[in-house]
């Protein structure tokens, strides 16, 4: 028997919800089977290569519907899993048991792993570090700013690893272990541990430019590093230099476009209570809250005046409860 299991690529929450499909669908539903990983990318147009559907069975984890005859599984937790109002009408009709749905969860990692127990006796007690990190990660449930910037655990560096794979194999090897080792063991992997040390070098060189580069204003931060190389650059860090401000506006560059994000910070008490009465998979403050309304063609002048500048009103707007 032959699995096909596609999963959010680069993301530490789809890698897990990889890794937490695969242990339970060998543990409870057949111990006969081949995995195969394949990761899939928000890109635009069509998601999906039909072609790529050739598992005996096929799974999507942590990743839109699709409503395709030949997608056996699918577990999701995003507000936008679906692209049109006929697959959710597909979805609501579907009967096999074996599509599950909940906005309300805050990985999808942890989604599966309540779905396996209850509906299927899957034991996630040897996975409940794997669960509970997801969980803080994706649900940016972090206790503060420092937690999500000094890095010091096992599932924050790989987080760090895996969002910057540029192998296309690499994910795919790491997720059985994901699933079988704990987190700090896979650190140590021959084909993991060299990765860990030129990104933990670039993180703490993204904390000294934007050290120098922020402009603190009425507690709001603003900032300008489009002439770096900064793209993926840790969102919480603006906080971590300046915990008595609540709100960020800042210009980045990527490898083909200008960015202009706004973030509301963690430290803001109602918000947070907000998030833990209704935990959202963006709620207040996601790490890619960002308005991508801004695409700048010219090169803008690299001070914090010019994010001011470029910034929305009511910046409070964009802070998700």
């Amino acid at each position: 028997m032959r699995v096909r299991v596609f999963y959010h690529d680069r993301c530490f929450d789809g890698a897990s919800s990889a890794a937490l499909f695969s242990r339970f669908y060998r543990e409870r539903i057949r111990n006969n089977v081949e995995f195969v990983f394949s990761g899939l990318l928000h890109r635009a147009g069509s998601l999906f290569d039909e072609k790529q559907f050739d598992g005996d069975e096929n799974a999507i984890v942590d990743f839109k519907y699709s409503s395709s005859p030949k997608i056996t599984w699918w577990f999701d937790h995003h507000q936008s899993a679906f692209l049109t109002p006929e697959d959710a009408a597909h979805f609501e009709q579907d009967q096999s048991n074996r599509k599950f749905y909940d906005p309300d969860f805050k990985s999808c990692t942890s989604f599966i792993a309540a779905i396996a127990e209850q509906r299927f006796g899957f034991n996630p007690a040897p996975v409940s570090d794997l669960t509970h990190w997801t969980d803080i990660i994706d649900g940016a449930m972090y206790p503060d700013a420092k937690t999500a910037v000094e890095m010091r655990e096992p599932a924050m560096k790989l987080t760090m690893i895996i969002e910057s794979a540029q192998d296309y194999g690499f994910v795919a090897r790491l997720i059985p272990l994901l699933a079988t080792k704990p987190l700090a063991n896979i650190l140590e992997e021959p084909f993991v541990a060299p990765l860990l040390k030129p990104l933990l070098e670039r993180h703490e060189r993204s904390i000294a430019i934007l050290k120098e580069r922020i402009e603190s204003k009425d507690g709001t931060l603003f900032f300008d590093i489009t002439d770096q190389d900064l793209e993926g650059y840790n969102k919480f860090i603006p906080y971590y230099l300046h915990p008595e401000c609540t709100y960020s506006v800042g210009l980045s560059k990527s490898s083909f476009r200008v960015k202009l994000s706004t973030n509301c910070a963690l430290a803001c008490e109602a918000e947070r209570e907000a998030r833990r009465r209704r935990p959202l998979h963006n709620s207040c403050f996601s790490p890619d809250d960002e308005s991508q309304a801004t695409h700048l063609s010219a090169s803008p002048p690299h001070t914090a005046r010019a994010a001011r500048a470029a910034s929305p009103r009511g910046v409070a707007s964009h802070c998700h409860g």
